[in-house]
């Protein structure tokens, strides 16, 4: 998986500290609106596919969180048709991965999700939302994180890289559309194992 070392730090604990105010899952809405300003006039096109991160607690209680997030995404599936992925990451990480042409049923679907895990208690475990786009053969996500209650983009350049220049243009594009992260410190690189592929990959 592409977390680098350290993200227990940069993405739990430390910006937990330093939380600017409350994430909420309705934040994930900005995105319905934001998806098309990408499209229309900047090329990038959404490829179908969002994640969430989030850290697992050793417990059955929550263990029966996640599985009701599954169970309602299921249930949402049949008439959404989003397809659902569960992954674990070699980091310990969980991520729900989901796919589907229509992006507003992404959101929605991310939402739900979220939401249920913080309804449920566990909202200190959530991690990240990514939605994912690609111009040019050039993925780019827009990254909302968690603990910050803000968005922030992500280009990434190989593996251990990041196109800071085409991120910049991103967060320029996008401000006042979307809640941003105005500190740069806490744009954290979620960069893939392998080139061209997802974070969650």
């Amino acid at each position: 998986m592409g977390l680098f070392d350290g993200l227990r730090e940069v993405l739990g604990i430390r910006a937990e500290a330093d939380a600017t105010r409350k994430a909420d899952p309705e934040d994930l809405f900005g995105m319905s609106t934001a998806y098309v300003t990408m499209e229309a006039e900047l090329g990038y096109a959404a490829v179908g596919e969002a994640a969430l991160c989030f850290s697992e607690v050793d417990s059955a209680d929550f263990s029966d969180a996640v599985e009701e997030v599954h169970e309602i995404l299921e249930v949402g599936a049949e008439e959404t048709g989003t397809e659902t992925e569960a992954h674990t990451d070699d980091y310990g990480y969980s991520w729900v991965i989901l796919r589907d042409s229509d992006f507003e049923d992404l959101v929605t679907s991310l939402n739900f999700a979220a939401d249920t895990l913080m309804e449920r208690g566990y909202g200190s475990r959530l991690l990240a939302a990514l939605f994912a786009f690609e111009r040019d053969g050039q993925k780019a996500y827009w990254v909302y994180s968690f603990r910050r209650g803000a968005y922030y983009p992500l280009v990434p350049k190989g593996t251990d890289d990041r196109d800071s220049s085409a991120e910049f243009k991103l967060e320029s594009n996008l401000d006042g559309e979307l809640d941003l992260e105005e500190n740069k410190e806490y744009w954290y690189a979620l960069l893939p194992d392998s080139p061209g592929k997802h974070p969650w990959d």
